[in-house]
Protein backbone atom coordinates (compact mmCIF):
# COMPACT_ATOMS: atom_id res chain seq x y z
CA UNK A 1 0.00 0.00 0.00
CA UNK A 2 1.47 3.37 -0.94
CA UNK A 3 2.31 5.79 1.83
CA UNK A 4 0.02 8.96 1.98
CA UNK A 5 1.71 12.18 1.94
CA UNK A 6 2.33 13.68 5.47
CA UNK A 7 0.07 16.37 5.17
CA UNK A 8 -0.26 17.75 8.58
CA UNK A 9 3.12 18.08 8.88
CA UNK A 10 3.38 22.06 9.94
CA UNK A 11 6.00 24.54 9.24
CA UNK A 12 7.26 24.73 12.86
CA UNK A 13 8.05 21.25 12.66
CA UNK A 14 9.51 21.64 9.01
CA UNK A 15 11.83 24.91 10.64
CA UNK A 16 12.68 22.43 13.53
CA UNK A 17 14.11 19.52 11.13
CA UNK A 18 15.86 21.90 8.95
CA UNK A 19 17.62 23.55 12.11
CA UNK A 20 18.65 19.90 13.22
CA UNK A 21 20.18 19.07 9.99
CA UNK A 22 22.36 22.85 9.66
CA UNK A 23 26.18 22.43 9.41
CA UNK A 24 28.45 25.15 10.45
CA UNK A 25 30.96 23.76 7.71
CA UNK A 26 28.35 23.72 5.26
CA UNK A 27 27.08 27.12 5.81
CA UNK A 28 30.56 28.05 5.64
CA UNK A 29 31.05 26.79 2.15
CA UNK A 30 27.79 28.03 0.98
CA UNK A 31 28.81 31.28 2.21
CA UNK A 32 31.77 31.65 -0.17
CA UNK A 33 28.90 31.31 -2.88
CA UNK A 34 26.79 34.27 -1.65
CA UNK A 35 24.24 31.74 0.40
CA UNK A 36 23.31 31.69 3.67
CA UNK A 37 22.07 28.40 4.65
CA UNK A 38 23.95 25.25 6.49
CA UNK A 39 21.96 22.39 4.91
CA UNK A 40 23.20 19.45 2.86
CA UNK A 41 21.34 19.68 -0.55
CA UNK A 42 21.13 15.60 -0.28
CA UNK A 43 19.62 15.60 2.61
CA UNK A 44 17.05 18.62 2.02
CA UNK A 45 16.37 16.79 -0.92
CA UNK A 46 15.55 13.51 1.06
CA UNK A 47 13.13 15.66 3.57
CA UNK A 48 11.42 16.67 0.16
CA UNK A 49 10.88 13.14 -0.80
CA UNK A 50 9.49 11.88 2.62
CA UNK A 51 7.82 15.14 2.46
CA UNK A 52 6.44 14.99 -0.94
CA UNK A 53 4.04 17.90 -2.86
CA UNK A 54 2.14 20.08 -0.41
CA UNK A 55 1.73 23.35 -1.87
CA UNK A 56 0.03 25.07 1.11
CA UNK A 57 3.24 24.34 2.84
CA UNK A 58 5.49 25.31 0.35
CA UNK A 59 4.02 28.48 0.18
CA UNK A 60 4.38 28.48 4.27
CA UNK A 61 7.65 27.60 4.12
CA UNK A 62 8.26 30.03 1.41
CA UNK A 63 6.86 33.03 3.79
CA UNK A 64 9.44 32.39 6.13
CA UNK A 65 12.33 33.98 4.48
CA UNK A 66 14.57 31.33 5.30
CA UNK A 67 17.09 29.96 2.48
CA UNK A 68 16.44 26.56 3.44
CA UNK A 69 13.08 26.67 4.00
CA UNK A 70 12.54 28.37 0.47
CA UNK A 71 14.60 26.05 -0.85
CA UNK A 72 12.80 23.08 0.66
CA UNK A 73 9.72 24.71 -0.83
CA UNK A 74 10.53 24.59 -4.25
CA UNK A 75 10.88 20.97 -4.33
CA UNK A 76 7.47 20.46 -2.96
CA UNK A 77 5.92 22.94 -4.46
CA UNK A 78 3.12 22.91 -7.75
CA UNK A 79 5.30 24.66 -10.65
CA UNK A 80 1.96 25.13 -12.29
CA UNK A 81 -0.19 26.84 -9.44
CA UNK A 82 1.66 29.55 -9.54
CA UNK A 83 0.19 33.12 -11.02
CA UNK A 84 2.49 35.03 -12.74
CA UNK A 85 2.28 37.84 -10.74
CA UNK A 86 3.01 35.37 -7.80
CA UNK A 87 6.35 33.56 -9.47
CA UNK A 88 7.53 38.00 -10.39
CA UNK A 89 7.20 38.73 -6.55
CA UNK A 90 9.37 35.49 -5.53
CA UNK A 91 11.84 36.48 -7.62
CA UNK A 92 12.57 39.62 -6.77
CA UNK A 93 12.77 38.31 -2.98
CA UNK A 94 14.99 35.43 -3.95
CA UNK A 95 18.39 37.09 -3.57
CA UNK A 96 20.54 34.40 -2.90
CA UNK A 97 21.93 32.82 -6.17
CA UNK A 98 20.78 28.94 -5.07
CA UNK A 99 17.32 29.97 -4.35
CA UNK A 100 17.01 32.22 -7.43
CA UNK A 101 18.59 28.90 -9.74
CA UNK A 102 16.22 26.60 -8.17
CA UNK A 103 13.39 28.81 -8.41
CA UNK A 104 13.96 29.45 -12.27
CA UNK A 105 15.16 25.94 -12.94
CA UNK A 106 12.84 24.17 -11.02
CA UNK A 107 9.58 26.09 -10.80
CA UNK A 108 8.95 29.13 -13.50
CA UNK A 109 10.89 26.79 -16.47
CA UNK A 110 7.52 24.36 -15.67
CA UNK A 111 5.26 27.22 -15.60
CA UNK A 112 2.73 28.72 -18.11
CA UNK A 113 3.36 31.86 -17.87
CA UNK A 114 7.37 31.19 -18.38
CA UNK A 115 7.58 33.00 -21.59
CA UNK A 116 5.77 35.99 -20.21
CA UNK A 117 8.21 36.16 -17.38
CA UNK A 118 11.00 35.71 -19.79
CA UNK A 119 10.53 38.80 -22.06
CA UNK A 120 9.53 41.01 -18.75
CA UNK A 121 12.48 40.16 -16.94
CA UNK A 122 15.23 40.24 -19.47
CA UNK A 123 14.56 44.05 -19.69
CA UNK A 124 13.95 44.32 -16.29
CA UNK A 125 16.50 47.41 -14.92
CA UNK A 126 17.58 45.02 -11.89
CA UNK A 127 20.33 42.86 -12.95
CA UNK A 128 19.22 39.95 -10.69
CA UNK A 129 15.88 40.16 -12.42
CA UNK A 130 17.15 40.39 -15.68
CA UNK A 131 19.61 37.30 -14.95
CA UNK A 132 16.38 34.93 -14.97
CA UNK A 133 15.01 36.02 -18.06
CA UNK A 134 18.55 35.34 -19.78
CA UNK A 135 18.30 31.96 -18.17
CA UNK A 136 14.77 31.23 -19.35
CA UNK A 137 16.25 32.49 -22.60
CA UNK A 138 18.82 30.14 -23.01
CA UNK A 139 16.25 27.44 -22.12
CA UNK A 140 14.63 29.00 -25.53
CA UNK A 141 17.58 28.75 -27.45
CA UNK A 142 18.44 25.07 -26.81
CA UNK A 143 14.77 23.73 -27.02
CA UNK A 144 12.26 26.00 -28.38
CA UNK A 145 14.78 28.53 -30.85
CA UNK A 146 11.16 28.78 -32.82
CA UNK A 147 10.64 32.71 -33.10
CA UNK A 148 14.19 34.09 -31.02
CA UNK A 149 15.68 36.40 -33.22
CA UNK A 150 19.47 34.59 -32.52
CA UNK A 151 21.18 37.63 -34.36
CA UNK A 152 19.40 40.17 -32.26
CA UNK A 153 20.12 38.34 -28.49
CA UNK A 154 23.99 38.40 -30.34
CA UNK A 155 23.76 42.05 -30.69
CA UNK A 156 22.69 42.87 -27.35
CA UNK A 157 25.31 40.44 -25.62
CA UNK A 158 27.56 41.91 -27.56
CA UNK A 159 27.30 45.55 -26.08
CA UNK A 160 26.20 44.67 -23.11
CA UNK A 161 27.84 41.43 -21.72
CA UNK A 162 31.63 43.15 -21.30
CA UNK A 163 29.90 45.70 -18.21
CA UNK A 164 27.21 43.25 -17.05
CA UNK A 165 27.28 42.65 -13.21
CA UNK A 166 28.51 39.09 -12.37
CA UNK A 167 25.17 37.13 -11.95
CA UNK A 168 23.50 38.62 -15.10
CA UNK A 169 26.78 38.34 -17.12
CA UNK A 170 27.17 34.91 -16.15
CA UNK A 171 23.49 34.13 -17.78
CA UNK A 172 24.47 36.31 -20.77
CA UNK A 173 27.45 34.15 -21.70
CA UNK A 174 25.86 31.19 -21.07
CA UNK A 175 22.98 32.47 -23.67
CA UNK A 176 25.73 33.19 -25.63
CA UNK A 177 27.44 29.61 -25.43
CA UNK A 178 24.06 28.07 -25.81
CA UNK A 179 23.89 29.79 -29.33
CA UNK A 180 27.30 28.79 -30.39
CA UNK A 181 26.57 25.07 -29.41
CA UNK A 182 22.94 24.78 -30.86
CA UNK A 183 23.24 27.17 -34.37
CA UNK A 184 26.09 26.79 -36.66
CA UNK A 185 25.05 29.56 -38.69
CA UNK A 186 25.77 31.67 -36.07
CA UNK A 187 29.21 30.13 -34.52
CA UNK A 188 31.49 31.58 -35.75
CA UNK A 189 29.66 34.75 -34.62
CA UNK A 190 29.40 33.88 -31.44
CA UNK A 191 33.09 32.55 -30.93
CA UNK A 192 34.07 35.60 -32.06
CA UNK A 193 32.50 37.65 -29.68
CA UNK A 194 33.42 35.53 -26.94
CA UNK A 195 37.12 35.85 -28.06
CA UNK A 196 36.75 39.88 -28.36
CA UNK A 197 35.15 40.39 -25.03
CA UNK A 198 37.07 37.81 -23.32
CA UNK A 199 34.24 37.17 -20.64
CA UNK A 200 35.00 34.93 -17.78
CA UNK A 201 38.29 33.69 -20.10
CA UNK A 202 40.43 33.48 -16.81
CA UNK A 203 37.74 32.17 -14.72
CA UNK A 204 39.23 29.18 -12.63
CA UNK A 205 38.18 25.62 -13.98
CA UNK A 206 38.41 22.43 -12.16
CA UNK A 207 40.36 19.28 -13.85
CA UNK A 208 37.94 17.42 -16.07
CA UNK A 209 35.50 20.62 -16.19
CA UNK A 210 34.85 22.63 -19.13
CA UNK A 211 35.43 26.39 -18.93
CA UNK A 212 32.57 28.98 -18.95
CA UNK A 213 34.53 31.02 -21.44
CA UNK A 214 32.56 30.62 -24.70
CA UNK A 215 34.67 29.97 -27.41
CA UNK A 216 36.41 27.21 -25.16
CA UNK A 217 32.99 26.00 -24.05
CA UNK A 218 31.48 25.94 -27.67
CA UNK A 219 34.15 24.34 -29.39
CA UNK A 220 34.46 21.81 -26.49
CA UNK A 221 30.77 21.04 -26.78
CA UNK A 222 30.47 20.90 -30.67
CA UNK A 223 33.28 18.81 -30.36
CA UNK A 224 31.94 15.86 -28.08
CA UNK A 225 28.49 15.69 -30.25
CA UNK A 226 31.05 15.33 -33.49
CA UNK A 227 32.56 11.92 -31.29
CA UNK A 228 29.28 10.03 -30.32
Amino acid sequence: MAESAPTGTTVTEVMAELAALADPKTREVNAKHGDDHGVNLGKLRALAKRLRTQQDLACRLWATEDSAARLLALLICRPKAFGRDELDAMLREARRPKVHDWLVNYVVKKNPHAEELRVAWSADPDPVVASAGWALTTERVAKKPEGLDLAGLLDVIESEMKDAPDRLQWAMNHTLAQIGIEHPEYRGRAIDIGERLEVLKDYPTSPGCTSPFAPVWISEMVRRRNDT
